[in-house]
């Protein structure tokens, strides 16, 4: 059976041939894996392919540990926790790790000069009764790009665009990012629900954060992103404002996608506590698939408790959960 390859796997082969960085060719080896149809024509070059990147992966690894810089290799992939992961990035001295300093426990280093985050750093922003991963990047300018930068964003369910509006250079350094990104293949859009036509391209839903909205007393600046970014959430946050950092939380919660749904045994109260976390749309099995796996074939029924909803209402297993349902599983 022919392997029936996209010209844009060819291209991007040619360039995987040639480069030399290693963390950027195992970067194109996952590409081109993700761009091959998976039939029967295509196992052999998929194997193929997973054996180099393995290879690729090994390599890294032993590099980093002979050298003692084994935080490099993590660099590449941060495991996703809570309810979904939010990647900011931005210039230089946007204000990125001073959001994720007040939004979140973890404590990156917050200067007044630029370049002082240079390794990516996690936190757990709480948004009612759920937590956000938020993760802070080196900044991004015509002086750095950090080579494992590509692949954060490519895997983070949601990309927060911060733009300094103290900042009189912003218009052009938020410019030069969107070049670089292109340059990447990944592309900044309101939301991601159609990937582009070259499969080497990865479409990432974005919303902009119009960060220290009181130095903007114009509000020119403001106008300048809603010119640059039409059809996109625009969140304008100050640190000493606790209102827009609330309308933050709930704008990156909103911009997920997702339900709450709260469990309940059979004869107890619910605790309003660790939801399951659904898509909207999710529905009574999806909800018991996130707890266990085994819960498909073993549930019988649900009851069901919500805004609209009758206490205790007895539903199947295609019922439609909406945001805060409470749900006791029958098995």
């Amino acid at each position: 059976m022919p392997a029936n390859l996209p010209p844009q796997y060819y291209e991007l082969e040619r360039e995987y041939k040639a480069e030399r960085d290693p963390r950027e060719k195992l970067r194109l080896a996952q590409e081109l894996l993700r761009m091959m149809p998976k039939h029967k024509g295509t196992d052999k070059l998929q194997a193929e392919m997973k054996a180099k990147i393995s290879k690729l992966k090994k390599g890294l690894d032993s590099s980093s540990r002979s050298s003692g810089a084994h935080q490099a290799v993590a660099n590449d992939h941060i495991e996703r926790e809570g309810a979904g992961q939010i990647i900011l990035i931005g210039p230089p001295n946007s204000g990125k790790s001073s959001l994720v300093d007040v939004l979140t426990a973890a404590n990156p280093i917050v200067a007044d000069y630029a370049y002082s985050t240079r390794e990516p750093m996690t936190g757990m922003m709480d948004f009612e009764t759920v937590q956000l991963q938020l993760i802070d990047t080196p900044p991004i300018s015509p002086d750095l790009y950090e080579s494992y930068l590509s692949n954060l964003i490519r895997n983070a369910d949601i990309v927060l665009l911060v733009c300094d509006l103290a900042d009189v250079g912003m218009e052009l350094n938020t410019q030069y990012l969107l070049k670089k990104l292109e340059e990447k293949r990944i592309i900044l859009k309101p939301e991601a629900e159609e990937q582009p036509e070259d499969p080497r391209f990865r479409i990432k839903k974005t919303l902009v954060c119009a960060h220290k909205e009181y130095e903007d007393e114009s509000g020119e600046q403001q106008a300048k992103l809603t010119e640059m970014f039409p059809g996109f959430t625009q969140l304008a946050t100050s640190i000493i404002d606790d209102d827009s950092l609330d309308r933050l939380r709930k704008g990156l919660f909103d911009a997920l996608k997702v339900i709450r749904v709260y469990t309940k045994h059979v004869g107890h109260e619910v605790e309003m506590v660790d939801p399951v976390i659904v898509p909207i749309g999710g529905t009574v099995e999806e909800a018991a698939v996130e707890i266990h796996k085994d819960f498909r074939e073993k549930l019988k029924f649900a009851k069901i408790w919500g805004q609209g909803k009758y206490d205790g209402q007895r539903v199947n297993r295609d019922f439609v959960l909406t945001d805060g349902d409470i749900v006791e599983f029958h098995i």
